[in-house]
């Protein structure tokens, strides 16, 4: 086999590889995230034992600790519905009443337990418009 050959042989192989990969990087990416959802939405549709990320804000005067567990109640940006949720694990210095939160969940009887140690907080002041 000429040496020209071999490597036109030689890039298409690596080519074909460098395509592979990254189709495989861009499945794994999309099929990995899963759509924020609020708590009317989790009341209407949420199942039993399925994990679900839960977005809003902490209902003022809801937060309590009992043992080591974290409970507070979420509710839509709108203020329409809310959700209890129980939480153990690491708890972010800013979460406080009426913070925005992010916080993966699975639906137990009428309560969400949140998985440990993924509690987020939103900065509440940073992106929104002045008044």
């Amino acid at each position: 086999m000429d040496p020209a050959r071999k490597r036109r042989v030689r890039l298409v192989v690596a080519l074909t590889a460098a395509v592979l990969l990254a189709g495989a990087l861009v499945y794994t990416s999309v099929s990995a995230s899963t759509e924020a959802k609020t708590p009317s939405q989790l009341l209407a549709s949420a199942q039993a034992g399925r994990s679900y990320q839960l977005t809003g804000k902490v209902v003022p005067g809801s937060i309590h600790h009992r043992g080591a567990a974290l409970l507070f109640r979420v509710r839509d940006r709108s203020g329409a519905a809310s959700v209890p949720v129980r939480y153990s694990g690491t708890v972010p210095d800013p979460f406080r009443d009426g913070r925005e939160v992010i916080v993966n969940v699975r639906r137990h009887g009428s309560t969400f337990v949140g998985e440990r140690d993924s509690l987020i907080t939103k900065c509440p002041s940073k992106f929104t418009a002045k008044s």
